[in-house]
């Protein structure tokens, strides 16, 4: 069994596409308020095939949270992107923009993350 796997709890077989398990470490964090959010904005090129996307990452709250966070960004920039494994990615080079919209709207301790 791998790694992520061992923290189930009453872990059976289940045809429901919809099924989900429950994880013993699983807890209901709330979100932080925007202020005590500790985001970090980078330039990522990995993988991408040379494409640079705008990196968010830090978020500690709800999935839903990070979500809306994510379709804010998006939508004021005009530009495509994913929220996925608790980062928001932007497509384009936009991380100067970025940060200074996060601390715009409260995000106060956001900081820069590369060169």
């Amino acid at each position: 069994m791998s790694k992520k796997n061992k923290n189930f709890v009453n872990v059976v077989y289940s045809t429901n596409p919809n099924f989900e398990y429950q994880s013993a470490d699983e807890s209901s964090a709330d979100t932080l308020a925007p202020n005590q959010q500790k985001l970090y904005v980078s330039i990522d090129r990995k993988q991408r095939g040379g494409k640079e996307v705008t990196l968010v990452e830090g978020f500690i709250g709800l999935e839903s949270d990070l979500m809306a966070l994510g379709k804010f960004l998006k939508g004021k920039f005009g530009v495509g992107g994913t929220v996925k494994d608790n980062e928001i990615l932007i497509q384009g080079a936009f991380r100067d923009k970025v940060f200074d919209l996060l601390v715009k709207e409260g995000y106060s301790q956001t900081k820069k993350k590369g060169a």
